[in-house]
């Protein structure tokens, strides 16, 4: 009776054991492919880059004034983040970046990029297309991306060691979701994802969010004055509860549930502005609905599109369902890019 108590018993401990194995080998071997697949497509897409110059030659159309802006991070200007190790911007990037530029000449536009080495001081740029062209405008500057010294000093500095010692806990998305907040509490500025295309100027924008949606906040767009308390909250928020396996949790989630407490509200139509936030109406930075991409690369009569964006400070394409798509010539994606970044389309046209 002992006996077969205690080989029974064995049996489940070893069943049991069996299964707990099978269980975190399925997990790490999703974690090695998601991760393997993450990188994979970075690297195709820089291998495609390898092929074009590494210089062009700054057209006379951009105005190269002197400019006096302080390096060492955003300082209330435009930034956008690269947190993956790429250093070779690709032609949506450049295209993100001259609109930018062009539409906002007096203000400094700054692209952080983890895979840049050095310091403010000693930096030596990659030669390569995008960042030779991004070159020609003065208003224009590269500066490392560096996590430590970032988050140092914030509240997300606790969750960033922790992160440190488990890369398989933590992306890209992820990574810039936090980078935004940290940037725009440390130095205040915009903050702009690298698949917008700029129409406005946008310097009288400050401490305001765009929507995406009537049930959502959109991260692609931020703009806050420096140690900005509604920022603060965010940041306590993404610690108090980071969650890696649901998408958007630290992103767009975030600033909702946020913006909710902020204005003691339930929907978020129930206020624009509290407090000193707005949020800004869907057509100013979300005129087209991701579920809409595909719009952009339909033909369409310049004068509609003028309509059509008449309320809108940027275009945001939604590069993780567009990407890949080829432009046609007369469509809605190329009007924009022939009007607002013109020398990136000709370089597209030239060698795509």
């Amino acid at each position: 009776m002992k006996l077969s108590k205690y080989l029974s018993s064995g049996v489940t401990v070893t069943i049991k054991s069996w299964s707990m194995t099978l269980v975190s080998v399925s997990s790490l071997s999703f974690i090695f492919l998601f991760v393997y697949l993450k990188f994979t497509s970075i690297r195709e897409e820089e291998a495609h880059l390898h092929h074009l110059p590494n210089k062009v030659t700054c057209p006379d159309s951009i105005l190269n004034e002197p400019n006096s802006f302080q390096t060492g991070g955003p300082g209330g200007g435009i930034f956008f983040l690269e947190t993956s190790d790429r250093t070779s911007p690709t032609f949506q990037v450049m295209c993100a970046v001259e609109s930018a530029a062009r539409t906002n000449p007096h203000t400094k536009i700054t692209i952080m990029m983890n895979g840049l080495m050095g310091n403010n001081q000693s930096l030596s740029l990659p030669q390569n297309i995008g960042i030779s062209l991004l070159s020609c405008f003065s208003n224009v500057e590269f500066i490392p991306l560096d996590f430590k010294m970032l988050f140092s000093d914030t509240p997300l500095s606790t969750w960033y060691s922790k992160v440190e010692r488990h890369w398989e806990l933590v992306d890209y998305i992820i990574l810039a979701d936090a980078c935004r907040l940290a940037a725009l509490w440390k130095w205040g500025g915009i903050y702009l994802d690298t698949d917008f295309i700029i129409l406005k100027n946008l310097v009288n924008i400050t401490n305001s969010m765009g929507l995406q949606s009537q049930y959502i906040i959109n991260v692609a767009f931020l703009t806050f004055k420096p140690q900005h308390k509604f920022i603060e909250i965010c940041m306590k928020d993404f610690v108090t509860s980071y969650n890696y396996w649901l998408y958007g949790h630290q992103g767009p989630q975030l600033l909702t549930r946020v913006y909710k407490r902020w204005c003691g509200i339930r929907r978020l139509r129930d206020k624009n502005s509290c407090r000193g936030v707005n949020v800004l109406p869907k057509e100013a930075f979300y005129p087209v609905d991701w579920q809409d991409w595909r719009k952009y690369f339909e033909v369409i009569e310049l004068k509609e599109v003028m309509r059509l964006l008449s309320n809108s400070y940027g275009v945001h394409l939604w590069n993780k369902k567009s990407r890949g798509n080829r432009v046609q010539e007369g469509s809605f994606l190329e009007h924009l890019q022939v009007e607002y970044c013109p020398t990136t389309n000709s370089l597209m046209k030239m060698y795509l």
